[in-house]
């Protein structure tokens, strides 16, 4: 793809993540977009823990939700939108470290569905632990630049 169509793409993810105040809300940010991938970071802090000091599912599910959609949405023309149909999340192991980091990318993109995935990394000293993983179900809107969720 060219750099022109990567950074058109780059612009738009990022200008559509800035509004989400949810994301900014937990603390985390965007730190990777390419045509059919985004990766989302999340520091890990108290805030966003259970009563175990575990991050609670609810965090986890979100950076991964953010991620399958923002990839699924570097698929689409600008002008177009990204909405979570569906997902499914298995959590494999508690997620604890210093930081999350979550990797969506595309796994089939459509004219109206698009079928992505997202890993959840739990990592600690520098390790990477799969935490989670997500499939999600995306529907395109017409006329909604830059929504996704």
């Amino acid at each position: 793809m060219p750099d022109d169509m990567q950074d058109e793409i780059r612009q738009r993810i990022e200008a559509s993540f800035a509004k989400q105040v949810f994301m900014t809300t937990l603390g985390a940010r965007l730190v990777h977009v390419a045509a059919g991938e985004v990766e989302i970071e999340l520091p890990v802090s108290a805030h966003l823990a259970q009563q175990h000091g575990f991050v609670h599912a609810g965090a986890v599910a979100t950076i991964a939700d953010s991620a399958a959609g923002y990839a699924a949405l570097t698929m689409m023309p600008a002008g177009a939108g990204i909405l979570t149909a569906e997902f499914k999340i298995n959590l494999l192991s508690p997620a604890a470290g210093e930081r999350l980091l979550a990797k969506g990318r595309v796994v089939k993109a459509g004219r109206t569905l698009t079928l992505a995935m997202a890993e959840v990394f739990a990592i600690s000293g520098g390790v990477p632990k799969l935490c989670a993983m997500m499939t999600a179900t995306c529907m395109v809107i017409a006329g909604r630049e830059g929504v996704s969720d």
